[in-house]
């Protein structure tokens, strides 16, 4: 069983950064799919951007060009937010799997299809 623990959450105003990692328990680089989601209280999680094991990424419409999805190093996830907006604020959990890695929204890019997931970390960004 592998551990995901995210941190780097907080409150910030409109228009800041802020950085999340998740660091595992296991050798993740070029081994598992990574991901992060988001969700708010009462709405379903959403995929915010995904790491395939061959180091390809993809992102959600709303935070391409803002949000950097990384593995910095074997087995810590990061994820550099900029330009924040309030519609960010969420809790963000960390998210992995074996291969093979789909795209969000897309066949094996859903919640569903992560069997590894962090506690989460709030973001709060406020006007």
């Amino acid at each position: 069983q592998m551990q995901l623990v995210e941190s780097g959450g907080g409150s910030v105003q409109a228009g800041g950064s802020l950085r999340l990692s998740c660091v595992a328990s296991r050798y993740t680089w070029r081994t598992y799919c990574m991901a992060w989601f988001r969700q708010i209280l009462g709405k379903e999680r959403e995929g915010v951007a995904v790491i395939d094991s061959d180091g390809s990424t993809s992102y959600t419409d709303s935070v391409k060009g803002r949000f950097t999805i990384s593995q910095d190093t074997v087995n810590t996830l990061t994820l550099q937010m900029n330009s924040l907006k309030p519609e960010d604020t969420a809790m963000y959990y960390c998210a992995a799997n074996l291969p093979p890695c789909g795209t969000l929204g897309g066949p094996l890019g859903g919640p569903a299809d992560f069997g590894y997931w962090g506690q989460g970390t709030q973001v709060t960004v406020s006007s």
